[in-house]
């Protein structure tokens, strides 16, 4: 993409009113011309004071939340001013061409599912720029397209595939699609053998989760209350409902949440799902709490729900600590870190559903168990062994093996069907594609053509896992992927990616887009500090609420790892955080200003003390706390990057990445973080919010936007840490605007 093209997708600075410096602050004057000399937009400053269980609290930015047209004016102003000076970096639009070239040739395998004989995937061809559902009809027979997203595109804004469900017979798969990154879902049906849409289109199904009846006549779906996007309601008091095919949707029959049952209170934050399996005649309710990722779950037989007398019988509620469940026949499998953090598996019947009836059938181990799926032949176990992927196979009759993978890496994807022997393994590593291969019932790993590889040469790279040491004694893994060839002189630029949080585990995913980096001499590398999954619950637990702290303290202790080991230096560091990782990186800058020379805060969550007032708010209360506290505002106020930005203090360079239609972090907190530094900062380093209009929060973003955007964080980190080939001829007025690094 052209240094125009990209200023185009935010309008032209003369339609945007956009004003330099202090001139912005004057109610937005006569459009000027765009100067990289006199710095960014200023924003109006319009203080809001609070005061919190005695505690005061001043927001200058609050106006921001309102995201109005003065707002939009604004964020739009600052993108044109990122892209202006992005666009000036010598060598950004070679490694623009350099990962093009590297994604380019790699067909992304997205999903799989499987019904009978028919294989269908979810990926996005080499060349392509979003992705696409295909289907064969056996694994040796050509693929057909079944589903393009660019089918329901209208105008500019592009649309992504955001989930799909195959029906048990395979003859119809029920999706969503939604526009520009926004995830606000119109589920569809398609006929699988005809290719033909079914009349049927049902919005606000973002978090649809649909389960098919077991003779595919219809299926269960989520559906959120008809309020607008931007509602601090939109995600709450969703139900569960049940479509037959063939019937207008007018006609769906609630089946499950808020007020439907007598005797099952629903909170509003819970999102009610129905789900069954091809082979039981049995249904399971589930209610989740949010991002919480402890269910409660309750069982019915399958006709009694359909015939509108459920009588849902409890399996557990969330202090059972359960946090997935595989059903086949009348078994109830369940995966659960209650009195056993690395997690462990039980079994309840049909007939004996309640927890406290539960036979352990696996153990807690040394290693993680994060997964477990139900086959014909048993239940297969994905687990995390030391930062690398493992599988177990329980039999039927209780034998448990351990399968012998073909290289060590992560498993990307575990998928079986209840009817079928066997699974399906999707493995990778950072410096390997990944493969999909076809488990056999004996344990045999055979390798499929459904995730070709790419003709990329990854000889001169490799990976390697580890141990930080955290100020408080704790181990930290860290893994770090460079040339082989690297000097360790401390002397290469490094980028450290942290996140921390919801449990969830930075697995090794291979880094195409990445490879022009370390082309450059650079170091990617990841610390998976506390608030993730890599070695448990209690290692979330440890990065979570008033435990927070720990996340950014081991991306800091990792950091100077690093920096120990001559990887890299304090001038020649990045940390990068995305989404809840921006309350790593975030904290992590405020705390420790001086310990690396760039930030990358990727739509980043920065202000937590108002993040519960967004739509995504609510959900997100059981993984970081509430104001409505007097000890979850003490929490969110500690992690609040945004409220910990000081006056003079010298700030690296910073760069802020949003996306306009983003519904999980609102565009308004990447916008108060950057205007709150801009104006804070006693350094001359850049402060810059790159902005994308036709984008979200980075899911469904096509493949363009996502070079671009790396290109951008690539060519930001090696002009900020002194790289000569990567240093802008800046003018007389630009010096002064901007230090060099």
């Amino acid at each position: 993409m052209t240094p125009l093209s990209r200023r185009a997708l935010l309008g032209s600075t003369a339609s945007l009113g956009i004003l330099p410096g202090a001139a912005w602050a004057m109610a937005y004057a006569r459009p000027v011309d765009l100067v990289i000399g006199h710095g960014p937009p200023v924003a109006p400053v319009r203080p809001v004071s609070e005061i919190y269980y005695g505690h005061r609290v001043t927001d200058p930015y609050r106006w921001m939340e309102s995201m109005d047209a003065a707002w939009r004016r604004y964020v739009r102003a600052q993108g044109a001013y990122a892209a202006a000076i992005l666009d000036r970096i010598p060598g950004r639009d070679a490694l623009r061409r350099a990962i093009a070239a590297r994604t380019g040739v790699l067909a992304a395998l997205r999903g799989l599912q499987v019904a009978g004989e028919l294989i269908f995937t979810e990926l996005r061809p080499a060349g392509a720029e979003i992705s696409k559902l295909y289907v064969r009809h056996r694994l040796d027979a050509p693929a057909r397209l079944l589903i393009d997203p660019a089918w329901f595109a209208h105008g500019r804004a592009h649309q992504a595939l955001d989930w799909w469900r195959v029906s048990p017979d395979g003859a119809h798969v029920v999706f969503g699609c939604s526009a520009s990154g926004s995830e606000q879902s119109t589920l569809r049906v398609v006929a699988v053998a005809s290719g033909k849409l079914l009349p049927i289109a049902i919005d606000r199904t973002t978090n649809a989760a649909p389960s098919w009846l077991p003779d595919g006549s219809g299926f269960f779906y989520n559906r959120l209350q008809d309020v607008p996007p931007q509602s601090l309601h939109y995600e709450e008091k969703s139900l569960c409902w049940l479509h037959r095919l063939g019937t207008d949707p007018a006609l769906d029959r609630k089946m499950f949440g808020q007020g439907v049952q007598a005797g099952i209170a629903v909170r509003d934050i819970e999102f009610p799902f129905i789900v069954t399996a091809p082979d039981s005649k049995i249904a399971i309710a589930i209610l989740a709490a949010g991002v919480r990722n402890e269910l409660t779950l309750y069982v019915a037989p399958l006709a009694d729900v359909l015939a509108g007398r459920p009588g849902w019988a409890r399996i557990c509620d969330a202090a059972d600590a359960v946090t997935n469940v595989a059903l086949t026949g009348d078994d109830i499998y369940l995966l659960t870190h209650k009195h056993a953090p690395r997690y462990r598996v039980v079994k309840v019947s049909a007939a004996r559903p309640d927890f406290t009836d539960a036979v352990e059938v696996v153990p807690q181990s040394a290693v993680v168990i994060r997964n477990i799926v139900a086959a014909r032949n048993g239940l297969y176990i994905q687990e995390l062994a030391a930062g690398l992927g493992r599988i177990r196979h329980l039999a039927l009759g209780g034998g448990l093996a351990t399968i012998a993978l073909p290289f060590a890496g992560a498993v990307a994807q575990l998928d079986a069907d209840p009817r079928q022997d066997g699974a399906w393994v999707a493995l990778e590593g950072w410096v390997r594609p990944l493969a999909l291969y076809r488990l056999k019932a004996d344990g045999a790993m055979a390798l499929t053509d459904l995730a070709p590889q790419p003709p990329i040469d990854l000889s001169p790279y490799q990976a390697q896992e580890r141990i930080a040491l955290a100020r408080d004694g704790t181990r930290v893994p860290v893994s770090v992927i460079s040339r082989k060839a690297l000097k360790h002189d401390g002397t290469a630029p490094l980028l450290l990616e942290a996140y921390g949080a919801y449990g969830i585990t930075l697995d090794p995913v291979f880094l195409a887009r990445w490879l022009p980096f370390l082309d450059q001499g650079g170091v990617f590398a990841v610390a998976h500090v506390r608030g993730g999954g890599e070695l448990g619950e209690d290692w979330h637990k440890a990065g979570q609420k008033a435990e927070k702290f720990h996340s950014w303290q081991d991306a800091q202790d990792c950091a100077l790892h690093l920096i120990d080991a001559f990887y890299t230096s304090h001038r020649r560091l990045a940390v990068m955080g995305g989404s809840a990782g921006g309350i790593t990186v975030g904290r992590l800058m405020t705390e420790r200003p001086a310990l690396a020379a760039v930030i990358i805060d990727m739509v980043g969550v920065s202000n937590t003390v108002r993040s519960e007032f967004s739509p995504n708010g609510p959900p997100n209360i059981p993984e970081f706390g509430s104001v409505k506290t007097r000890q979850g505002f003490l929490d969110l106020y500690a992690m609040d990057a945004y409220q910990h930005v000081h006056e003079g203090v010298k700030y690296p360079s910073v760069l802020l990445t949003t996306g306009l239609h983003d519904p999980r972090v609102p565009p308004w907190e990447p916008a108060k973080m950057a205007a709150r530094l801009q104006a804070a900062t006693a350094a001359r380093n850049p402060v810059l919010l790159r902005v994308q209009a036709d984008a979200g929060h980075g899911i469904g973003a096509t493949r363009a936007q996502q070079d671009d955007q790396t290109a951008d964080i690539m060519a930001f980190i090696l002009w900020r840490t002194g790289d000569p080939r990567f240093q802008p001829v800046l003018s007389g007025g630009e010096r002064k605007a901007l230090a060099s690094p």
